[in-house]
């Protein structure tokens, strides 16, 4: 697999990375990310010190994250309702040999 050396800037810090050539550009999309959100939380002036910064924006994406699944686990069981309505439906009309309106 060829492997990229790959240097991001996060908080006026140089961090060198090694990753799979073909995932370099989400890595240096990932930073710059990781970078916007961490400046955002230093420039509240409520956190001080890069390591709080980082453990606070690590939060905030887990939050993020977490709340994301969350929606989609109850759009899939949304879906799953309507599928399985919709299947009843078309099995209720084959069974019954009506025509099926959708």
């Amino acid at each position: 697999m060829d492997m990229a050396q790959v240097s991001v800037r996060i908080l006026e810090k140089e961090y060198q990375f090694a990753c799979p050539a073909s995932e370099r550009n989400e890595l240096l999309n990932a930073a710059e990310f990781l970078n916007a959100k961490m400046r955002q939380i230093r420039d509240t002036g409520k956190v001080v010190g890069l390591d709080r910064i980082a453990v606070m924006t690590a939060l905030n994406l887990a939050n993020e994250l977490l709340g994301a699944r969350s929606q989609d686990e109850l759009m899939d069981e949304g879906l799953g309702i309507r599928i399985k309505s919709m299947r009843e439906r078309v099995e209720s009309a084959l069974e019954s040999g009506k025509q099926l309106e959708l």
